[in-house]
């Protein structure tokens, strides 16, 4: 009888659960790891419509604080006073300077030789001296007249007197019989005679006073008259030394030396060195918001310093309006004719407003949209701007101060809701 290989065999023992899901587990659970590590990245990227490279992107915080409105403008630095010296008369130029010279106030700059000039003066002086002349022979006539007049009338008092006397001696004989009506009479006519004769003299002193009064002073007003002429006269002659008026530089000679020149023709301009301003030009549209006195504030080697609008041209010329900036708290150093500085006018001031910093997205999304940075994506949010300054936009409505947002071109974006920044 063959027996079968029951013996042999030796019986299998059973698994227990935990032991047949154990390998599972040690398979499942690195990727359960490895799927929360990388789902706000998935979530993210199914989230977004498409990916950019985040570090190529410029990103600024919205804050909240004071926004100045303001123009960035070209501006060059001027003389505030550059006078041009003209000629004072026709004649010929001698220059005693040369352009780039340094000059102080009183220096002479120029000689103009006018003969004909100094003729003039000297005529007119001579006929001052014929005028004084005739004006001291009057005042000696008027004092010879009123002697005359003087002497008239104490001759006439005198006889006034003695007439006086004889009438009363004529008076009295007629009252004691001794002397006749006739004779009484006839000296009382006399006295009174007399008196009218003093009358009239006196009288007649005083209308040729008058006279001699006006005559001299007709004559003193001739000699003021000429005096002023002469006065005139030696402050041309005098002019005909061309002086510099200021401490600075002679820019330009407008003139040849010993060249012949006329009455007001340029000769030369002189830079006064010790101030400065500011000509800018203000683009057209920016012009009706700015007047004399408006604020600005001019960039010198990365120092701001204020000054403010002193004069504005009434005139557009190529869609630019000509405006001087005075510096109000001091001129920087250093200045030189010409040199370009850049300027900022102040139009508006905007106190404890959103804003954020002036960036390319501005005239991407036409100010109305932009892409808030959250949680590695960029979401386009709508958004209302304000007032907008050179540097600074004011957010009216759509941002949240401490929120991020893209600086930089948003064209690429194209317009999608949701970018992926990786």
């Amino acid at each position: 009888m063959i027996r079968d290989n029951a013996a042999m065999d030796r019986p299998v023992k059973q698994r227990g659960p935990v032991r047949r899901i154990l390998p599972l587990l040690l398979i499942l659970i690195p990727l359960v790891a490895i799927g929360a590590a990388f789902y706000p990245s998935l979530s993210r990227w199914v989230a977004a419509d498409r990916s950019i490279d985040g570090s190529r992107l410029r990103t600024t915080k919205v804050e909240r604080g004071d926004l100045l409105r303001d123009v960035g403008v070209q501006g060059k630095i001027i003389a505030a006073y550059h006078p041009t010296l003209v000629s004072p008369a026709q004649g010929v130029v001698a220059l005693a300077v040369r352009a780039g010279d340094l000059v102080r106030t009183g220096s002479l700059l120029a000689r103009i030789s006018s003969p004909e000039l100094q003729n003039q003066l000297e005529q007119e002086r001579s006929r001052l001296l014929s005028l004084r002349a005739d004006l001291d022979r009057q005042r000696i006539s008027a004092r010879q007249t009123a002697a005359q007049n003087q002497r008239d009338i104490d001759l006439l008092v005198l006889k006034l007197k003695a007439n006086e006397r004889a009438m009363e001696r004529a008076k009295a004989l007629y009252e004691e019989r001794l002397g006749s009506q006739m004779d009484f009479e006839k000296t009382r006519d006399e006295v009174e005679l007399v008196g009218v004769e003093l009358r009239n003299s006196r009288e007649k002193d005083r209308l040729e006073k008058e006279t001699l009064d006006f005559d001299i002073r007709n004559r003193e007003l001739q000699v003021e008259r000429q005096l002023l002429v002469v006065n005139d006269l030696e402050r041309r002659v005098s002019e005909l030394s061309v002086v510099s008026p200021v401490n600075g530089l002679v820019s330009k000679i407008e003139v040849r030396d010993k060249g012949t020149v006329q009455p007001n023709q340029p000769l030369l301009d002189v830079v006064d060195l010790s101030e400065f301003e500011v000509e800018i030009d203000i683009p057209e549209e920016y012009a009706d918001e700015c007047a004399v006195g408006t604020k600005a504030v001019v960039d010198y080697n990365g120092v701001a310093f204020q000054g403010a609008l002193r004069s504005l041209s009434p005139e557009v010329e190529a869609s630019q309006v000509k405006a001087i900036v005075a510096f109000t708290e001091g001129a920087p150093s250093g200045l030189k004719q010409n040199q370009r500085v850049n300027t900022r006018l102040v139009l508006d001031a905007r106190r404890n407003v959103l804003k954020v910093a002036r960036g390319p997205f501005l005239e991407s999304l036409g100010a109305r949209q932009v892409y808030v940075v959250q949680d590695g994506l960029a979401v386009l949010r709508a958004v209302r701007v304000g007032t907008i300054s050179v540097s600074e936009i004011e957010i009216v409505s759509g941002l949240d101060e401490g929120e991020e947002i893209v600086l930089s071109d948003l064209t690429r974006f194209e317009g999608a809701q949701r970018i992926l920044l990786r």
